[in-house]
């Protein structure tokens, strides 16, 4: 198991833990309400930001040659992070020995707590060690800050890591609606990511999509931000991982292990497009199911839809996010995409 503590006075600031992947929705923002999202990760884990995060802020017009690419970014943003690598971002209900300081909380944020410094204090020392955030529109989480934390027990935790064999078995996935019809956040954000990873792989070239389920989500937005496929352009997606049978195609949409962050195999000249797993198993294994009592094949285009009616808009924010973070971004036609994008940065990005 793993626990983090105070490094002033070791004092257990959380339950025994497991280390899962960082997920993509973790820093997620949708709206302004009412009332803040979910916690992005399980009860009993934890994940870790290898990027910089939090303050101090540089603008992009301040940075040297190089400043920014070492930082993590290869095209401009208003600001980035010049802060501390290993930020631990734990889910509320696993904090110990925490308390939030009001002399700590400032006032930037709408109708609770926001991302900034450090607002929450350890009981035994008064060391500021960790950011609360519930906040209307943001993510509920605790994110332990690496400067004033640091491991006092580290080894198996609660949750065992499980094989793609036992991924396949024991985590479904989370289907792309919620319960009252409309988009499942996650989606948003697992599918703004995958396609900012696509556009890379493609050097913002169209993309033919054969599997049905794919295409009702990728292929709007592709279209839109490409252009439709013309003849001679056939360059292919495809699905690929543990129970998927091999297909030919010049990109792969591949899972990304939950808790490893490992992604599946694939052989080059394939490209690799990776998709949370969550997402990535809902497509690949779940099929809609066919009407009985036909003689007749159905056409794909013909079947149930996997989707809610209206249309998918993945998390502008996300995507605009994760594509400045690829070097690919230095392609002309990739940087033209994101510059019709970037003055939605830091706001609701609709494609």
């Amino acid at each position: 198991m793993t626990v983090f503590g105070c490094r002033a006075c070791d004092t257990a600031l959380t339950a025994p833990v497991s280390r899962v992947a960082l997920p993509v929705h973790a820093d997620q923002k949708y709206g302004n309400g009412p009332g803040s999202l979910v916690p992005a990760l399980e009860p009993g884990t934890f994940a870790v930001n290898p990027l910089p995060s939090g303050p101090p802020w540089r603008r992009w017009a301040e940075l040297d040659a190089g400043e920014a690419e070492a930082l993590g970014w290869h095209a401009p943003r208003f600001s980035i992070s010049a802060g501390p690598v290993g930020r631990v971002l734990i889910t509320p209900g696993d904090v110990r020995g925490v308390v939030i300081d009001p002399g700590l909380v400032g006032d930037s944020a709408c109708c609770g707590l926001a991302d900034g410094e450090p607002n929450m204090v350890c009981v035994t020392c008064g060391t500021p060690v960790a950011i609360r955030i519930d906040d209307c529109g943001l993510r509920q989480a605790t994110w332990l800050n690496p400067l004033t934390t640091h491991i006092l027990e580290d080894g198996p935790g609660p949750h065992p890591v499980l094989d793609w064999a036992d991924l396949i078995d024991q985590r479904p996935g989370i289907p792309p609606t919620e319960p009252g019809g409309g988009w499942h956040l996650m989606w948003a954000a697992a599918a703004a990511s995958a396609l900012a990873h696509l556009l890379a792989a493609s050097g913002g070239g169209p993309t033919v999509i054969p599997d049905h389920q794919v295409a009702e989500v990728f292929r709007p937005t592709v279209e839109r931000l490409v252009g439709p496929v013309s003849t001679g352009q056939e360059r292919i997606l495809v699905l690929a991982g543990p129970g998927v049978p091999d297909a030919d195609g010049h990109f792969a949409l591949i899972p990304e292990h939950p808790q490893t962050g490992e992604l599946w195999p694939v052989a080059p000249p394939v490209k690799p497009v990776p998709l949370a797993w969550d997402a990535w198993r809902h497509l690949a294994i779940h099929r809609a199911p066919k009407p009985v009592g036909r003689s007749v094949p159905i056409p794909p285009e013909a079947l149930p839809a996997l989707l809610p009616g209206h249309r998918f808009e993945p998390d502008g924010q996300i995507f605009l996010s994760v594509l400045a973070r690829l070097p690919e971004i230095r392609q002309p036609r990739l940087r033209a995409i994101y510059d019709r994008g970037r003055p939605y940065s830091y706001s609701f990005y609709r494609f």
